[in-house]
């Protein structure tokens, strides 16, 4: 069994103590990232940023412990798009009064997202700039910002699609929000794949990491199976736009 995939279950053996059942997947962590006691309070450290406060078009993951954090954007009025779950369709836009005052809160949950946002492209979001910020949910991420996430390995496949065009760098603030039970207490080297994060916001603290290595670049095509391919629009059409479809 490879490293990660022991720091998984050694994470999830934790989560079962905090974690809030999923409606769909209950506590079967390898489908889903879960909400947690204590989440409210990791999201005020995320909104205390002054990156949070800088940033007006944004990229959140879908994950359940990004529920308030995705309130709270609703709520401030910030654009930000979210993948779909497995990004089998695409990526969802949320904008300043799509929302109406009061339905803050099941707009941000998954299903609410998909009644409130609408569909966007790779092209679109490419033609509204970089994003000023990413917040993603973890499995489990370590003090030197090694993220791990369910493994099947979505958001870096975001990053890459999102660096190919230009979106994202080594420069964007990424933070991962997680329980202080799925901080992993030692530095890891990461794999070709994974995203390093800069901030982890946890209900206790706010750690910020002293990156050592740089974020990968691109989609890794050979690492992919036609059948994603096939099943995953956004990456049809980066081909299409890069010109290898």
């Amino acid at each position: 069994m490879s490293k990660s995939k022991i720091i998984r279950q050694q994470i999830w053996g934790r989560l079962h103590d905090v974690a809030k059942p999923d409606t769909r997947f209950h506590l079967n962590f390898s489908e889903v990232i879960p909400d947690f006691i204590g989440s409210e309070a990791a999201t005020a450290k995320v909104v205390a940023m002054p990156e949070y406060a800088a940033s007006t078009f944004a990229f959140i993951t879908p994950d359940n412990c990004l529920v308030d954090l995705r309130r709270q954007m609703i709520a401030d009025g910030k654009a930000f798009v979210m993948s779909t779950y497995g990004i089998y369709r695409g990526f969802l836009l949320m904008e300043p009064r799509m929302v109406p005052q009061g339905a803050e809160l099941y707009a941000a949950w998954l299903d609410g997202m998909e009644h409130f946002a609408r569909p966007i492209s790779l092209a679109e979001i490419a033609s509204r700039g970089c994003f000023d910020f990413m917040a993603t949910g973890a499995s489990a991420v370590s003090v030197d910002g090694v993220r791990f996430g369910k493994g099947h390995g979505f958001f870096d496949l975001e990053w890459g699609m999102f660096t190919d065009l230009g979106l994202v760098d080594e420069t964007t603030p990424v933070v991962a929000v997680v329980h202080d039970c799925q901080i992993v207490e030692e530095n890891l080297t990461p794999s070709e794949t994974d995203i390093l994060v800069d901030h982890i916001a946890t209900p206790t603290r706010m750690h910020h990491v002293a990156r050592r290595a740089k974020r990968p670049r691109g989609v890794k095509w050979n690492l992919l199976e036609p059948k994603q391919i096939a099943e995953t629009p956004p990456l049809q059409e980066l081909q299409r736009i890069q010109g290898i479809a």
